[in-house]
């Protein structure tokens, strides 16, 4: 993965951006990074990072998308917000998580029977 550096100007605008409301995911996204370049980015400006922070009226939402089959790192995508947040979120509306390993994909499971 080609690495993104951030000019001085545009970590400001980032963090501008964090302290108005914004999610580390979406500032990943925005900025072309990683949220733990984003993070980073924060913590070197000694901006306090919020953790874990859900909007509660998106439950529902995420737990349609995560039963419908994503995992909690596109769900999390979706509703701008890191995968443990979403985790903790869903398993605490009683949404019984899956176990971990990653998901294989629906083409080469259908293709694997098929063989």
């Amino acid at each position: 993965m080609a690495q993104t550096l951030l000019r001085p100007e545009q970590v400001d605008d980032l963090v501008a951006q964090y302290r108005k409301g914004a999610t580390l995911v979406e500032l990943a996204s925005i900025f072309g990074v990683n949220r733990r370049t984003v993070a980073m980015h924060l913590t070197r400006r000694e901006v306090t990072t919020r953790r874990g922070w859900f909007d509660p009226s998106r439950i529902n939402e995420a737990a349609d998308l995560y039963l419908s089959g994503l995992t909690l790192v596109e769900v999390g995508v979706k509703v701008g917000v890191g995968p443990q947040a979403v985790r903790r979120a869903l398993a605490s509306h009683g949404v019984v998580i899956r176990p971990g390993g990653g998901r294989r994909s629906r083409i080469t499971a259908s293709a694997a029977v098929g063989s």
